[in-house]
């Protein structure tokens, strides 16, 4: 697949300079298998080829390398990005309008820029972060790559893991940007740029996604403008000549791009289905239903408890960094069925819930938000002194009352992680005194407020969709379904995601995306005459993966699993008596619930092994 990779500053003699491309290279095994690479004077750029597209660029001034598949709002340069390429594009566009070129582009990319006459370089991702770039700073060297092992790989940064990024993985069940699994390697955040000049390094971000709090618009004519951009994302996502096919779950988002596809497409939509024979996990009752309805070429498989145990070793080692979302065992087998079936790109439907308002709990969280508005001194002085202290507190509604007021009380975005198995007061519990000793327990939670704070919006509901767009979209769901389709074989595309379909969310005020507790109530409203009756009242499911109930009756995965925990407690970052209860607690208690914490430690031990720690 396309990768973008290189340096600037601290030149290397030519041959030191060839080895460190080819590490950087070797150690990016998705990558495709040709380099091409400029070089000036002291900087370096290459990209490997693959598809979406890359490729380089250099005048007497500049070095450009970009991939991925952006667009030009200006329009001559709209054509020469398709004549000469998208580095040529952004040279253009740079040279044009200087630092503020990134305005003028959308789409998906990840672009570095080296002007040797203003003596920076400049480092950019798309704006909700689809395409990933990482970059070291080393002195007065920029180091930089698509992925975070291949910057590593560098022999000026070096592959040291981070016991901080190894707490926020076990939190977050990834490794959250801007940090990575390495010491010294960092992320870019959607949107975000970075510019190194002289050995400094300054960041920004070159767009936000603004929020509307009220709309003037009437709502008909809001559903139309919506309509059209759904169509528009979906006909600029198809491109030309390929063979698409579509991921179908049948929730509200991937039964539209399934049923658009066909619209436009003017034939069935290919679409790609996984099922489970686990109670409580099977939607393809769901997506037979949109299948029927659409008219689409469905494909299924049913997912097996050995189809898991051969994929655990496969995606532990196709991640640069430890990665804990157990859907991508169901990406990665339905992008292999679409890949065996000929197909050469999917759409997916992600994004839609954090642009329009789909995650529960956004829902749940407005009935926590109205206590904040009593007065103080009501709450603290009569309120909670009642709840808290009165016989009232042992009686069913006193329960339930003084479970609401705790809740409450805690903030948002920290009331999200209420829940989370890694509190402050189970710590010591969890982990080996001296790896609690090397962190700070505090900075997933910190990485969540600057996201949510962030947002350009008052509104508890946008800061969490803001936040979202971070935490669940670019640093999470992103990952999983653009690093599995690589490993099939696939390029994937984002139609939700598309640049004008996001800024268009923004307009649609909060009140709208969440009527009462109806969850994306504009969306399915505009939708009504287009979606089948019963996805629209779906209740919002997911795609995830019977690991432990299926840890529970399959052999080959409790071995793997256990000889993996008994690995890695060798490593004195968890405790070992914590690692049997976690067994006890899911042989003997809830399966499903203990399963995500065996799978997220298993994961970690599967990557450290594949990448020989």
């Amino acid at each position: 697949m396309a990768r973008v990779y290189g340096w600037s500053g601290g030149a290397l003699a030519h041959d030191e300079a060839l080895e460190a491309l080819a590490a950087m290279h070797a150690h990016d095994p998705a990558a495709g298998p040709r380099i091409e690479r400029l070089e000036l004077h002291s900087a370096v750029v290459a990209v490997a080829d693959g598809s979406p597209p890359a490729d380089v660029f250099r005048t007497e001034r500049l070095l450009v390398a970009a991939e991925g598949r952006l667009r030009c709002l200006d329009g001559d340069v709209a054509a020469v990005a398709k004549e000469a390429g998208c580095a040529a594009a952004v040279a253009r566009l740079y040279e044009r309008h200087g630092a503020d070129f990134l305005s003028r582009l959308t789409g998906s990319f990840a672009l570095a820029l080296v002007d040797r006459e203003r003596h920076i370089a400049l480092l950019a991702v798309d704006r909700v972060g689809i395409r990933p770039l990482c970059y070291a700073v080393r002195g007065n060297t920029l180091v930089f790559g698509s992925t975070a092992e291949s910057v590593a790989a560098h022999p000026r940064v070096g592959r040291k893991l981070s016991d901080q990024a190894l707490f926020n993985y076990l939190y977050c069940h990834d490794v959250p940007s801007p940090a990575t699994i390495y010491e010294n390697v960092r992320k870019l955040l959607p949107a975000q740029c970075v510019t190194f000049r002289d050995g400094q390094l300054e960041q920004r971000f070159y767009w936000q996604l603004d929020y509307a709090e009220h709309h003037t618009e009437p709502l008909a004519s809001l559903e139309r403008r919506f309509l059209r951009l759904l169509r528009e994302a979906l006909t600029c996502a198809l491109g030309e000549d390929e063979r698409v096919g579509a991921f179908l779950s049948g929730g509200t988002d991937s039964s539209t791009v399934a049923g658009l596809l066909t619209e436009i497409s003017g034939r069935p939509a290919r679409t790609y289905s996984i099922g489970f024979s686990a109670q409580g996990f099977d939607e393809m009752g769901y997506a037979r239903i949109a299948a029927r309805h659409f008219g689409t070429a469905a494909h299924e498989y049913y997912a097996t408890p050995q189809d898991v145990l051969e994929a655990i070793p496969l995606i532990a080692r196709s991640y640069d960094e430890p990665f804990g979302n157990a859907s991508a065992v169901p990406t990665y087998l339905c992008a292999r069925m679409a890949r065996a079936d000929g197909i050469e790109v999917m759409l997916a439907g992600d994004g839609g819930d954090e642009i329009f308002g789909g995650n529960s709990r956004y829902a749940w969280q407005k009935l926590f938000e109205p206590y904040a508005s009593v007065p103080r001194f009501l709450r603290t002085g009569v309120i909670e002194p009642v709840i808290f202290g009165w016989p009232i507190a042992r009686l069913s509604l006193g329960r339930k009352l003084r479970s609401y007021i705790a809740q409450a009380r805690i903030p948002l975005p920290d009331r999200l992680e209420s829940y989370n198995i890694l509190q402050p007061a189970s710590l010591a519990d969890i982990f080996e005194p001296s790896f609690v000793a090397r962190v700070d327990p505090d900075e997933p939670l910190i990485l969540q407020r600057e996201a949510y704070h962030r947002a350009a919006s008052r509104s508890a509901v946008d800061r969490m969709m803001h936040l979202d767009l971070k935490f669940t979209l670019a640093d999470n769901d992103l990952r999983k379904v653009g690093r599995m389709c690589e490993v099939a074989g696939l390029e994937v595309r984002f139609p939700l995601l598309d640049d004008r379909l996001v800024e268009f969310s923004g307009e649609i005020p909060a009140s709208l995306k969440i009527r009462g507790l109806k969850l994306r109530w504009f969306f399915k409203h505009a939708l009504r005459d287009f979606l089948p009756a019963q996805i629209l009242a779906k209740i919002k499911h997911g795609f995830g993966l019977p690991f432990g109930l299926w840890l529970r009756e399959h052999k080959g995965l409790a071995d793997m699993a256990h000889k993996s925990l008994e690995a890695f407690a060798e490593r004195d970052i968890v405790r070992r008596d914590y690692i049997g209860r976690l067994l006890r607690q899911h042989e003997t208690e809830h399966a499903t619930y203990y399963g995500v914490m065996i799978w997220v430690l298993v994961m970690l031990e599967q990557w450290l092994a594949a990448k020989k720690f």
